[in-house]
């Protein structure tokens, strides 16, 4: 997908279908899960290739993504943490932790992630 904006949508991992979050302006994307107690489905952050838990309220599994949405590493980060900068992603996907492991999310899986149309 060329570009990417705020918004919600759908989210197709190898176990299913789950909601999603997409976080693509500046603003969103500094945001991200901070001050949340948790999340139904996950968020795409777009673009970006390193995140940080600092604020974090919650353990949260991160799968960084290449540009074509295939699955470069999952890491589980516990609250106050610094992510390492992964120079191939161009997204990431946050998830409460836990929850990519249930969805079989793993290096070299693939997810397609369709935004809902704007109203």
């Amino acid at each position: 997908m060329g570009r990417w904006q705020d918004g919600a949508g759908t989210l197709t991992v190898p176990t299913g279908q789950v909601g999603l979050e997409i976080a693509a302006s500046y603003r969103a994307r500094r945001r991200g899960l901070l001050g949340r107690d948790g999340i139904e489905g996950a968020m795409l952050i777009t673009p970006t290739n390193s995140i940080h838990t600092f604020g974090m309220r919650f353990t949260i599994d991160v799968a960084y993504l290449d540009r074509n949405l295939a699955v470069l590493a999952v890491v589980t980060m516990r609250p106050g943490r610094l992510g390492l900068v992964r120079p191939r992603a161009r997204h990431v996907l946050e998830a409460e932790g836990g929850a990519m492991a249930a969805w079989g999310l793993r290096k070299g899986a693939r997810v397609t992630a369709v935004p809902t149309p704007a109203a």
